[in-house]
Formats: C-alpha cells, sequence, structure tokens
C-alpha cells in the first residue's frame, strides 16, 4: 500500500491548486497560463508524492509553452524543478521516507511541479541541502545535474585535468554558473563569456577567472588572454551555431566539445577530424528517456551535490523569488525568461 502522512487536518484534500495550460499561447495572453483546481496525482510503487514548496522557472517551461496550433484535452502541467516535503511513498520507494525535505528534477514525460503536489520517480529526487532554504535548493536541481553530467559524464573531466582550460560560453546562464564552481573546484582554468556587466561579475563570483565578451570576436579576446594555441574543453550553453567557427578554431588538437542546446543550423564537422577532437552532447532525461542501466545516476548526482552545498563547495545562484505560485505570477515568470535579461535563477515560493 502507498504509505500516507496525513495534513494537518488528518488527510489529504481531494484536490489540489495548480497553474497549467490548454492552449499554447503567447505569455501576454492571460490564457497562456491559468489557475487550476485538479484531483491529487496517483502515486505510482516507486514514486513518491511531495508537497511543493517552491518551484524553480526555466527556458525549457517557456519553449514547451510557446505557441502551436495545438488544444490540450486535459491540463498541461509544466514545471520540472523544485523544492518540498515527502508526503506519501509508493509501496517499492527505498531512498526516502515520510516528512524528509527534498529538492528535485521533474519527468518531463508527465505532468510538472506548478502544482501543490507532483508524484516523481524516486530517482529524480535528492535531500535537500540542509544548508539551503527551499527557495534556494529549488533553483538547482535541473542545472546542478545538467553541468555533473557535462563536466564529469560527457566531457570526462577529473581532478587529474588540473590546470586544463575550459571554455564556457554563456557563463551566467545556470548551467553555466554551476559547471563554473564545478570546474573551478577541479582547479580548471576557468574562461566564460558574457555579454553585460552583471553577468560577467556573476560568473567571476561563481569562479571564472577570465569572462569573454562573447558579443564580440572572441579568438581574438583568447589570443589577448594566453589562449592563443586554444582550450582543451569548451561547454556551449548557448545555440553552438553562431560559434562553430570560432570553437574549430579555440579547440586544441585532441579537445573536448559538448553542446547542450540544440544546433539552429548545419555545420561542418570535417574539421573536427582533422584535430581529433571529440564532440558530445549532454540532455538531462537521456537515462530516464531510454530508462538505461545508469538511470539512477540522476539521484546520486542530487545527493552528492546536495552534501558540496551544505559543505560550501558549490553555491546556490538563485537571485530572483517571486510570490506567490499562481497564473499571475507565472506569466510573469515566463515573461523576464523569455526577455533574456536574467542573472541567475528565477524562483517562485507558496501557493
Amino acid at each position: 500500500m502507498t504509505k500516507i502522512f496525513p495534513t494537518v487536518s488528518g488527510k489529504f484534500q481531494p484536490t489540489m491548486k495548480a497553474v497549467g495550460l490548454y492552449q499554447y499561447l503567447p505569455i501576454s495572453d492571460e490564457n497562456s497560463l491559468i489557475d487550476l483546481e485538479l484531483k491529487l496525482p496517483k502515486v505510482e510503487k516507486n514514486e513518491v508524492l511531495v508537497e511543493v514548496k517552491a518551484i524553480s522557472v526555466n527556458p525549457i517551461d517557456t519553449k514547451i509553452r510557446a505557441p502551436k496550433p495545438y488544444i490540450e484535452t486535459f491540463p498541461r502541467i509544466l514545471g520540472w524543478e523544485g523544492s518540498g516535503t515527502v508526503v506519501a511513498t509508493g509501496k517499492a520507494v527505498n531512498i526516502f521516507k515520510l516528512e524528509d525535505d527534498v529538492y528535485f528534477t521533474g519527468d518531463l514525460r508527465k505532468n510538472g511541479s506548478n502544482a501543490q503536489y507532483v508524484a516523481l520517480d524516486q530517482i529524480f529526487i535528492g535531500p535537500k541541502p540542509k544548508n539551503l532554504t527551499f527557495e534556494q535548493a529549488a533553483a538547482m536541481p535541473f542545472t546542478t545535474v545538467t553541468a555533473f553530467e557535462a563536466l564529469y559524464d560527457r566531457l570526462l573531466v577529473t581532478h587529474k585535468d588540473k590546470g586544463k582550460s575550459l571554455l564556457i560560453i554563456n557563463s551566467g546562464g545556470g548551467v553555466g554558473s554551476v559547471a563554473t564552481q564545478l570546474a573551478a573546484n577541479l582547479k580548471l582554468k576557468v574562461i566564460g563569456t558574457a555579454s553585460r556587466r552583471e553577468t560577467e561579475e556573476f560568473s567571476r563570483k561563481n569562479g571564472a577567472q577570465i569572462v569573454l565578451n562573447h558579443t564580440k570576436d572572441l579568438l581574438p579576446q583568447l589570443k589577448a588572454k594566453g589562449f592563443g594555441n586554444g582550450v582543451d574543453y569548451i561547454l556551449v550553453n548557448n545555440n553552438p551555431y553562431p560559434y562553430w567557427d570560432v570553437m574549430i578554431q579555440a579547440i586544441k588538437p585532441k579537445g573536448k566539445i559538448c553542446l547542450i542546446v540544440n544546433n539552429s543550423g548545419l555545420v561542418d564537422i570535417k574539421p573536427l577530424k582533422d584535430k581529433k577532437v571529440v564532440l558530445v552532447s549532454e540532455m538531462m532525461t537521456t537515462n530516464m528517456n531510454y530508462d538505461t542501466k545508469d538511470k539512477g545516476r540522476h539521484h546520486e548526482i542530487l545527493k552528492v551535490a546536495s552534501k558540496m552545498f551544505d559543505n560550501g563547495t558549490l553555491r546556490p545562484t538563485v537571485t530572483k523569488t517571486l510570490s506567490p505560485i499562481n497564473a499571475a505570477t507565472l506569466r510573469e515568470a515566463h515573461r523576464l525568461i523569455e526577455e533574456r535579461r536574467l542573472v541567475g535563477k528565477l524562483v517562485l515560493s507558496g501557493f
């Protein structure tokens, strides 16, 4: 049987507040995100039910919500990152128990966390860092798992690579800011890129030793900073297409490049062979989508990261918090994300 932790009244209410959509509309339209009252999600045997305390909004939320000629029969709930407390567990759950405080990424194959309760497989969840508030914790899972996988699993960086150079394109964003901290902890020479004073300062705060302006040609800037012979690694947290030729020239022979965003156009990959460059990509949901044998690593990363947040190795990157969690506030959050002017992460808290 599913174990249930009762609410103050002694039992769960049959419904919950949520924010979702039926139509995919511009964020300026009041119907783009609407307030809803829905049944509580069913908890499967490997799942836990989390009472949501805070959520984060990411670019993927706005991309999924973007206008398209389709109408949902049942409301779609966005949001795939947050924090809260475990209030119910499926019979096969063996990692978490009732009343555990957790932070989590969502499952893009089902409804998300823009609701009072969300049911998730336990491997999507980690113990909330004790030294972080629910708001701070809610900002970190999505970007942290992506940055961990990009650096450790795809670029295969270790402490043995101390002193090597890493160029992080868009180091002031969510993934970039975590990757910068991880790389600095590994004693890599971190070269970030930004376009505004505030994003440059944010990158330096997270450990970037050098910050270049990615609105200008990166090659002369790299040369001026002593990297005329190239860099060992490149992590691209933006559309790679505008930077492709620059990256081909900037990467050292036998270097590695990791992409986390889709390329908007066709590119020539032949120069990669000439330099023996390794090109890899990172997608946080791959292990779950294809049920890979190592899908449990998702939980392990969140658990390790939780300890790193608690011992100060990692720092939260939330810079803006809105409240309460409702349709109007979420529309404002989506608007801010679409403006592409935010530094760090945006969080909503409290229903």
